[in-house]
């Protein structure tokens, strides 16, 4: 396969990749045939893929909205992705310019992607750090640099907690994310759930993932919420994302078929 310009000399193009797989579900360019190839699986497997991205990333756009009318000016969203309309900047900065966003993820396509796409934007930047690591992320010079944690800032993990194995701690993972946070802070986070999935579908899912460099752990609506602890759940709770402050009751219909439920904690104070 011939690696295309935009891809690092780094990154084997042969194994896909989660994140790309993830970007060729939402429609975007930047994937290879062995990403390609596993989404399709994935597809085949479980026909709701595309949906369950697409859902995700609306469920992302009305989260900011929520976030930026309560006042939040900070963001750090670790998982980013490959970049698509609709990022968290995009959004953040068009309801409040003053917004600040610092994107995480361990993906070196999305950090260079993420990169160009930032260029010249003095109130975002990316890093390149795995969720696994949170005393790393909250002492990177550059987060420490742009986000103030005396103030409150939204930490942003959707789509994303699936990936973090059960011996991964992720309990912990969020504890020690949480710890750093000023009152007035939120936790937005969404996640693949098995809630009313077949094991037949489960099984399929997770195979499909064990091809990539991160095997997939799907979890109930009581393992989610019990990752908000030390936050006050916004209304409505954890619930399948389109549920969550629909833009229209039509679009929260057959809302299960997404697959990934989701909500949004404050830290109180």
């Amino acid at each position: 396969m011939q690696r295309p310009d935009w891809a690092p000399e780094t990154i084997d193009i042969e194994r896909p990749s989660v994140a790309r797989m993830y970007d060729y579900y939402l429609g975007g360019s930047h994937n290879f045939a062995a990403d390609r190839a596993a989404a399709q699986a994935m597809v085949a497997a479980v026909p709701e893929a595309p949906l369950m991205a697409q859902a995700n990333r609306a469920f992302l756009r009305r989260a900011v909205h929520y976030l930026t009318g309560v006042g939040v000016r900070q963001f750090l969203d670790i998982g980013s992705g490959i970049p698509t309309v609709g990022n968290v900047h995009e959004i953040a900065q068009h309801n409040a310019a003053d917004s600040r966003v610092v994107y995480v993820d361990v993906d070196p396509v999305a950090v260079a992607h993420s990169r160009e796409i930032l260029a010249g934007d003095d109130r975002a930047v990316v890093v390149q750090e795995d969720l696994r690591n949170p005393e790393r992320i909250l002492a990177h010079p550059e987060v420490r640099g742009l986000l103030d944690f005396d103030q409150p800032v939204a930490v942003m993990v959707v789509a994303v907690m699936h990936f973090v194995s059960d011996d991964d701690g992720p309990a912990r993972i969020l504890r020690t994310l949480r710890d750093a946070l000023a009152p007035g802070s939120h936790l937005v986070l969404s996640q693949a759930s098995d809630d009313g999935r077949s094991e037949e579908e489960r099984a399929e899912a997770e195979r499909v993932y064990r091809r990539t460099d991160n095997p997939l752990w799907v979890r109930s609506r009581a393992e989610l919420t019990a990752f908000f602890d030390g936050f006050t759940l916004v209304e409505p709770g954890v619930v399948w994302v389109p549920q969550w402050r629909p833009e229209s009751p039509d679009s929260a219909e057959d809302a299960e078929r997404a697959v990934f439920m989701g909500g949004v904690g404050r830290l109180g104070g």
